[in-house]
């Protein structure tokens, strides 16, 4: 257990001065502070101060932070910026001490003698197979920067396009939860109220009155039981569907054929499809190991195991344009587009003004659903909300006829 703690290391600043008394400032990883005075010593360095580096802040790495950290990185190494001292720069400046964390430790890495992709490779949870693919051969190439710039541009995109999807399915949701408390907060609180005053009405209550007390009194009889049911279901659906593979499957097909919805996520799923081919064509991947990655960039199982089946049809021959349309789940102006792309020898270009459409696509129907769900939902929280209301105000209305 001790030798296993003293195996832990630390990234410590320091500060002291070199053999022309020139101040000097930088960072060492060391698993004690000993190790790190001993080491500048070796150096010629005169030790003044050295601290321990804490990441305050600190939280978990999102897709976003990756995303601003690429678009960072490209434009500091485009404007000169060596990469080890642009590291350093954007864990600085880091908000989140997670990501300083992360990023100090993959420039350790890379002064240690590790290649920029080869870091990246030791951090799997935050750059996938076709990010680190790029940038190994952005730096085959020599043109780490301007490929950082794709992945950022990338990046943006494809998060812009998940945005939008989101947003289309968070507002409809949203509003039929808080219909669901309301109504719940009305039959356990309100409706128990209205028939204590109903109680010695002297008459007999209306239909639609009974009706809303019957299930006002299953309510306050088992709220308990109801929340904890739906709380129950929606964990287990959601713990299934994260782990379980066939779960992912059904819902990936489901989530296709959803009416209004699902032409919204297939556009979707087009645009990240043909948006990642571009990037990795234009980057000089071949076509064959373009596709491993964009099958996966699809973020959906049909797609993939599409992609699956295109690759092993190019890799007997077949082009890309008659494997795409063996697999028919690809539009007609998508294939057509890829075909003159691929008749021209400019696959990348043509992909990308398919991504660029279809982005536009989405834009539009998110949008268009925005302004046709609101009346929508102003109508279901009306008939919800309004008809229990109603309900237990038509005794009130026969009161006069009682008198």
């Amino acid at each position: 257990m001790a030798s296993a703690k003293k195996d832990v290391q630390t990234t410590f600043s320091w500060e002291g001065k070199d053999k022309t008394s020139k101040v000097v400032r930088g960072e060492f990883r060391a698993a004690t502070e000993t190790i790190v005075r001993s080491a500048l010593r070796k150096q010629g360095i005169m030790v003044s101060k050295v601290k321990k580096q804490s990441f305050k802040g600190g939280g978990k790495v999102t897709d976003k932070d990756i995303t601003l950290f690429t678009r960072q990185m490209a434009t500091m190494m485009r404007s000169g910026v060596p990469l080890l001292s642009a590291f350093e720069i954007v864990a600085k400046g880091a908000s989140n001490g997670a990501v300083s964390k992360l990023l100090i430790d993959i420039k350790t890495d890379i002064e240690t003698g590790s290649s920029l992709n080869q870091a990246f490779r030791k951090y799997p949870l935050y750059f996938d197979a076709l990010y680190c693919n790029l940038v190994e051969a952005g730096e085959q190439a020599g043109i780490l920067d301007s490929l950082l710039d794709r992945l950022a541009t990338y990046k943006e995109k494809t998060q812009a396009i998940i945005g939008k999807i989101k947003s289309a399915l968070f507002y409809p949701v949203s509003v039929l939860v808080v219909a669901f408390v309301l109504a719940a907060v009305i039959m356990i609180f309100v409706v128990p109220a209205f028939k204590q005053v109903f109680a010695n009405f002297g008459a007999d209550l209306p239909g639609p009155t009974l009706v809303v007390m019957g299930i006002s009194d299953f309510f306050v009889a088992n709220w308990y039981f109801i929340f904890g049911i739906i709380g129950g279901s929606l964990y287990a659906f959601f713990y299934t569907w994260k782990r379980s593979l066939p779960m992912q499957q059904f819902m990936d097909r489901l989530a296709l054929k959803l009416p209004i919805f699902g032409a919204v996520i297939r556009k979707a799923t087009i645009a990240r499809w043909t948006r990642t081919l571009s990037t990795m064509f234009a980057a000089g991947v071949p076509l064959v190991e373009a596709l491993d990655s964009v099958g996966g960039a699809s973020g959906n199982y049909v797609y993939r195991e599409a992609t699956k089946q295109i690759k092993a049809e190019i890799s007997v021959g077949s082009s890309l344009t008659v494997a795409m349309q063996n697999t028919n789940i690809f539009p007609n102006m998508v294939i057509q587009m890829i075909a003159i792309g691929e008749e021209s020898g400019q696959l990348d270009a043509m992909s990308g003004k398919v991504a660029d459409f279809f982005e536009a696509e989405v834009d539009d129907a998110v949008d268009s659903l925005s302004s046709l769900m609101e009346p929508l939902i102003m109508v279901v929280l009306g008939g919800v909300i309004g008809g229990i209301i109603v309900a237990m105000y038509l005794p009130i209305f026969k009161l006069g006829a009682v008198v």
